[in-house]
């Protein structure tokens, strides 16, 4: 019998219980041995919950009990966790976690010391929820030379703009509807800035190059100023607007970014609507692979950190092998990133538009002042210079 314990009881830990204690036969059968709960950390008590008895309120009894060899991390945010993880580990404790803010902040650190003491750091469910997809890096990949990685992995901000492209609504009404529903947080920040996206796909370019990209290096820009007129162009030209967390390798060079794009229907991630996730991977042999779900949630988030302790009890005493290294990557400046952009200027500066920025493809879509236009592949420094010279409304992305 393997003994595990959960560190919070809130959401995703509570959906790591009920995964386990549901699924015991098939969970069990894969793992090898039996995996039993012993205990569950959490500072509050739950009168009446089933696992009541298993409540503990001081975490030194996980840590000090050497029948304890995997711990579920799905407390959240960095401390205690942090803390808490870090000396897990170093008593030979494999930790399986959600935790995309300390994996993102730590993760070549933690991953070491797990090595260091022959146990585990794993965190599939810190990026896209119960979408596999770091594993797919680590392990069914390994023969690929992964150039490139675009994924939707924030589903507050997919539904926003899905619900928000089908109801010709603005983004304050909608996000309050979300709100409502449970979809968005009361503060929404971290989501609709770009933040969260951010910080997972800072997680997948790490294991893409096998080094480590600190997520305060990534340009991030969030959803908050899309509006319904956006999508009006959008659909005139056959295209949608998604939030993209990207990382590509182009000539030796790296870049990362977080930002609202542009999509025609025949991309991948066109489809993917309302709170499901999607991440395209570009292999040099395989080519585009797409890995597509629900990308958060409590029991598809549970789903993935309970995926880890079956493999964490297949390895016990053993470590699995992730290349992620602790060298920092020099993430090459946005600006010398090249795309299209769709525009919107007011309509006296249209002549004055076509004029700095010469070949464009008008988009026809009868807004009322506006003239809108997609416009030559340049670089970003290059955009906001002449952009800055006609004086725009707004631009997107095209990707």
């Amino acid at each position: 019998m393997i003994q595990v314990a959960v560190m919070g009881y809130g959401t995703v830990g509570s959906g790591v219980v009920e995964v386990i204690e549901k699924n015991k036969e098939e969970i069990n059968k894969k793992s090898g041995e039996e995996i039993n709960i012993k205990y569950i950390l959490d500072l509050r008590d739950f009168p009446g919950d089933p696992f009541e008895d298993k409540i503990v309120h001081d975490v030194e009894k996980i840590l000090n009990d050497p029948e304890i060899k995997i711990i579920c991390e799905t407390m959240g945010g960095l401390k205690p966790a942090y803390d808490f993880t870090k000396r897990a580990l170093l008593s030979g404790k494999s930790v399986c976690t959600s935790n995309k803010e300390l994996v993102a902040a730590h993760g070549p650190e933690l991953i070491n010391i797990a090595h260091d003491n022959k146990c585990n750091y794993l965190f599939e469910a810190s990026v896209g929820g119960g979408i596999p997809i770091i594993r797919p890096l680590n392990y069914s990949l390994t023969a690929e030379k992964i150039d490139a990685i675009t994924g939707i992995l924030n589903g507050t901000t997919n539904y926003i703009l899905s619900k928000m492209e089908k109801e010709g609504a603005d983004f304050e009404d909608v996000l309050k509807e979300a709100q409502e529903k449970g979809y968005a947080e009361r503060n929404p920040e971290a989501d609709v800035e770009g933040y969260d996206a951010c910080r997972k796909i800072a997680i997948l370019s790490s294991l893409m190059c096998g080094k480590n990209v600190k997520y305060e290096d990534i340009y991030t820009e969030g959803i908050t100023k899309i509006t319904a007129t956006d999508f009006v162009y959008a659909h005139a030209c056959g295209r949608t607007i998604k939030l993209l967390a990207q990382s590509k390798e182009v000539d030796g060079r790296f870049y990362a970014m977080v930002a609202p794009c542009m999509i025609s229907t025949s991309n991948p991630l066109y489809m993917v609507n309302d709170v499901f996730n999607a991440v395209c991977v570009h292999g040099n042999m395989l080519g585009d692979s797409m890995y597509y779900g629900r990308g958060a949630g409590k029991l598809p988030t549970a789903s993935a950190v309970v995926s880890d302790v079956v493999d964490c009890a297949r390895h016990i005493g053993k470590v699995i092998m992730c290349f992620w290294d602790s060298e920092d990557v020099a993430l090459t400046g946005i600006d010398e990133a090249s795309r299209r952009f769709f525009v919107r200027v007011p309509l006296e500066q249209e002549s004055k538009a076509l004029q700095v920025f010469e070949s464009v493809s008008v988009i026809e879509a009868n807004v009322p002042g506006e003239f809108g236009f997609i416009t030559d592949v340049m670089t970003e420094k290059e955009f906001n210079r002449k952009a800055e010279e006609v004086g725009i409304i707004s631009r997107i992305r095209i990707e």
